[in-house]
């Protein structure tokens, strides 16, 4: 496939305008922003690169899409997709990124930073034996990249990571892989559950009530997609401690409306959607690395599979 004019737009257009022109990419380039995409880009440009379509989006004669995150949900999530258009999707050091995340908030909380925050503003000198990070059991809901990247982190500290997917398909830096029929055998004895699942028709709400009454005062974590979880059934289970603590890096709806009561909840912390964040230079590597392979004709590591989401 051999690509011409190229349409890029989301929050890092300027600066990817300014190092692409740096490469002097032999191509014809429209930087825009999302605000100002029309109904002609999309029949002047045969790829579009955004982080999600535009509300005016069409596929005109575009046919490739590259977008600048590691999800695709915004562009598959109720849209028919065209045959004929490639689907791409930024990869680079995503896993790495929403490891450290994940480690950073499990830490915190072995290592009872707040607890001693608070001894400090009361200036008490009184000790709270930390637990090891070794000793706890972390299951992570979703076996792909992102959490295997996830359990390796997590087995250099001596963590036996257990996985659950929907097959139950073993994968590497996991001890243990069960499919989602198969959860009750394993979530009772979680410490922390970590969802890292991608948005598709078959994970929307998966962690519902049901699931989250398996729990057993386990502290809850989503570094996925927000909409994968069920909101309602997750403060049921906070309020009747199911869940002692909820990390919330995604929530179904972003940003979280003001209105929302998790956002008072003494027992959730929310981040917004910032575990792992797309670099200008890692968007522009990927870009070029993905747009290469495609002319040459090279398999692709980065191409979506529309029928399965991801």
């Amino acid at each position: 496939m051999q690509l011409q004019n190229i349409l890029v737009t989301g929050r890092l257009y300027s600066i990817m305008a300014q190092l692409l022109e740096e490469k002097k990419i032999n191509k014809n380039f429209r930087f825009v922003a999302e605000s100002e995409v029309c109904r002609d880009d999309f029949f002047w440009a045969d790829a579009y690169v955004g982080f999600r379509p535009v509300p005016c989006f069409e596929f005109g004669n575009i046919r490739w899409v590259h977008s600048l995150g590691a999800g695709v949900d915004a562009f598959l999530w109720n849209r028919e997709w065209k045959e004929d258009v490639l689907l791409t999707r930024t990869v680079g050091s995503f896993g790495e990124q929403i490891s450290e995340y994940c480690l950073s908030y499990i830490l915190r909380d072995l290592q009872c930073h707040d607890v001693y925050g608070w001894y400090q503003s009361q200036r008490k000198w009184k000790q709270v034996e930390p637990q090891r990070l070794r000793n706890q059991c972390i299951v992570i809901c979703g076996t792909g990249e992102i959490g295997q990247q996830i359990a390796r982190h997590l087995q250099i500290f001596g963590v036996q990571p257990i996985g659950i997917s929907r097959s139950g398909q073993m994968k590497p830096h996991f001890a243990a892989v069960f499919p989602m029929h198969q959860a009750s055998e394993v979530l009772p004895k979680a410490d922390w559950v970590i969802a890292a699942l991608p948005l598709t028709k078959q994970t929307y709400h998966l962690l519902d009530e049901k699931f989250f009454a398996l729990l057993n005062n386990a502290s809850f974590m989503n570094v996925g997609r927000g909409a994968t979880v069920d909101e309602v059934a997750l403060w049921n289970a906070l309020e009747r401690r199911h869940v002692r603590l909820a990390v919330l890096d995604v929530v179904e709806n972003e940003p979280l409306p003001p209105e929302s009561p998790l956002w008072q909840h003494p027992n959730v912390i929310i981040t917004p959607h910032i575990a792992a964040l797309t670099s200008p230079e890692e968007a522009v590597d990927c870009f070029l690395q993905t747009l290469q392979r495609i002319e040459a004709g090279e398999p692709l590591g980065n191409k979506v599979d529309v029928q399965r989401g991801y």
